[in-house]
């Protein structure tokens, strides 16, 4: 039996790449041990996953405090309208999946983008003379959720910046940060009824800034933007030249008093990618169906934003299509009183929440005009046995049984976030309990001194 010998021999400071003993076994030659690799497992996490960070579940998974067991739970952390059973969606939506599931018509794979018919659907509903739309500026996805990731991926590249909302919707920054995108926050003022601070907004602005995320209406806020500050948001990434991504997935939920705007209508020469979906309105957020429309009237995106929103929606093949059957039955089959009812029933439990809250000592409700939420100063003077908005959301649990999402969970320190889509006799308790508890920890000027004192 002949014996071969290959090697590669180092020099300096490198070892031996190959050290390789073959034998001649007459037909095979059979291979020894390698040197230079010792095979090991090492699996690890991507440095996506890794950077993929979620503020509101850090917080709310630290939180480790039991509810009171002698009161019922109630939580007014969560912004899914579904929870309680109090706000279901019309018997039209459901009756229309119901017959795209009975015609087996939409069992298979869709375009990446969505069935034309559907998308049709889509520009037909939102089409308006200041914002004219047709299928090919609509790109279907799974949720709203989706379109916000596919806005931000075609519009930023890792090392650029964004503009998001302080406070404003975890989400964006979990995207960002999850992609190398670097994220600056503008601020938004209560006491202007939550506008922007445009001053603030300008004075970010450089030459790596990707996009503006405008949220209107408002999570967390349930705020609604006026016509005339949409004006100045819009003028300010006009001068600036940088585009905007409109969450407006809380479009037209907005109370009777008010009135929502989409931004593109008012705008005529800055490119929007405006995010939406079926989620809210229709109260069917399990569903996953939003959309992207595309608003670029001066052909600043041009075909590239629209090639790249093609390519990107590849990579999930689009949104359910039985979902995608059923838009068109959806969006023209709602009844009006549908809208109507649902906004009611939001816009009582506002004033209730709101009303209830204002005459409670330390506390500054701002009120709502629109969406699911409404936003609450606590004057942490008052209370200054606790170190801020967490610790006085984890009491407010531990005493009472109320679950309120500390603000600190969107970048907001020293608020809280009220649901405003539970029953109304949950609300009416809720607020009972958390005045009962601010009473129990409040402290004026001088007892908080004192307190401070003995620290």
């Amino acid at each position: 039996m002949d014996s071969y010998l290959i090697q590669v021999n180092g020099h300096g400071d490198h070892a031996p790449m190959l050290d390789v003993h073959l034998k001649n076994t007459g037909n095979t030659i059979s291979a020894g041990k390698v040197k230079g690799r010792k095979p090991r497992w090492a699996v690890r996490a991507s440095e996506m996953s890794k950077k993929t960070f979620n503020p509101v579940r850090a917080i709310v998974d630290s939180m480790k405090v039991e509810p009171n067991p002698k009161k019922a739970m109630i939580s007014l952390s969560l912004g899914d309208p579904t929870v309680f059973g109090n706000l279901p969606t019309n018997d039209e939506v459901t009756r229309a999946v119901k017959e795209v599931l009975d015609s087996g018509q939409y069992n298979g794979y869709a375009p990446s983008v969505g069935y034309q018919s559907c998308r049709e659907a889509v520009a037909a509903y939102y089409n308006c003379p200041e914002a004219p739309l047709k299928a090919q500026d609509v790109i279907l996805t799974s949720g709203c959720s989706q379109a916000i990731e596919l806005a931000l991926a075609v519009l930023a590249n890792p090392g650029q910046n964004i503009l998001v909302p302080r406070p404003g919707f975890s989400l964006y920054k979990t995207l960002a940060l999850s992609m190398g995108i670097e994220v600056k926050l503008y601020n938004l003022l209560p006491e202007k009824a939550w506008e922007i601070d445009l001053e603030h907004l300008e004075s970010l602005v450089d030459e790596k800034t990707a996009c503006l995320i405008v949220n209107n209406p408002s999570n967390p806020c349930g705020s609604v933007f006026s016509r005339n500050h949409l004006q100045e948001i819009l003028a300010v990434a006009s001068r600036q030249c940088v585009p905007i991504l409109a969450d407006e997935i809380y479009g037209d939920m907005v109370f009777a008093d008010c009135k929502y705007e989409p931004i593109a209508t008012l705008s005529t020469n800055v490119p929007i990618l405006s995010c939406g979906g079926l989620a809210k309105r229709w109260l069917v957020p399990g569903w996953r169906m939003g959309w992207i429309l595309i608003h670029d009237r001066r052909d600043i995106f041009g075909n590239e934003i629209r090639d790249g929103l093609l390519r990107l929606s590849q990579r999930i093949l689009g949104p359910c299509t039985i979902v995608q059957g059923a838009l068109e039955r959806i969006l023209h089959r709602t009844p009006p009183e549908f809208y109507h009812n649902t906004l009611s029933i939001l816009k009582s439990n506002a004033d209730l929440c709101y009303a209830a809250l204002s005459a409670i000592p330390g506390l500054q409700p701002v009120r709502p005009t629109g969406a699911m939420y409404l936003m609450v100063e606590i004057e942490m003077e008052h209370f200054p046995e606790f170190e801020n908005d967490v610790e006085f959301t984890e009491r407010l649990i531990s005493e009472q049984s109320v679950f309120c999402l500390p603000a600190t969970c969107f970048e907001y320190p020293n608020f809280f976030r009220v649901v405003i889509t539970v029953p109304e006799e949950m609300i009416l308790e809720a607020c009972s309990r958390i005045q009962e508890f601010c009473e129990m920890h409040y402290q004026g000027a001088e007892g908080a001194q004192d307190l401070e004192c003995d620290k």
